[in-house]
């Protein structure tokens, strides 16, 4: 029950995060909190090596055009990070995880907490 309090709540908790991408598989769109993860944990990077490396698979998977987990942000969202994935740092990506949490938080969130997933837990 204290899942349905907020949003984060849910993402803190492992049994909660689970239960939310089952839920985001079943509506095709697991690449959301998928991202959101990607960029907590590109966040906690120490290495500079490693915070390019990073910045640049989760641009591959997430963010060009066309990529694999493609997620839905705006084009001058998307371009911005085009221009700086070539000197990335650990704020590159903070504008458009605040935009899919948002998303995440206005939209399959609700959903979520109306589904059969949720209620069957």
């Amino acid at each position: 029950m204290t899942w349905s309090e907020n949003m984060d709540t849910l993402l803190a908790n492992q049994a909660g995060l689970d239960a939310f991408r089952t839920f985001l598989k079943s509506e095709f769109s697991e690449e959301n909190v998928e991202f959101w993860l990607a960029c907590e944990d590109f966040k906690k990077t120490k290495n500079a090596e490693k915070i390019a490396s990073k910045a640049r698979m989760i641009y591959s998977e997430f963010i060009e055009a066309d990529a694999p987990k493609e997620i839905n942000i705006d084009f001058s969202t998307r371009d911005l990070i085009s221009k700086n994935i070539a000197e990335p740092t650990l704020k590159c990506f903070d504008e458009a995880q605040k935009l899919i949490y948002s998303l995440m938080a206005k939209d399959s969130f609700p959903r979520f907490l109306k589904s059969e997933v949720y209620k069957k837990l």
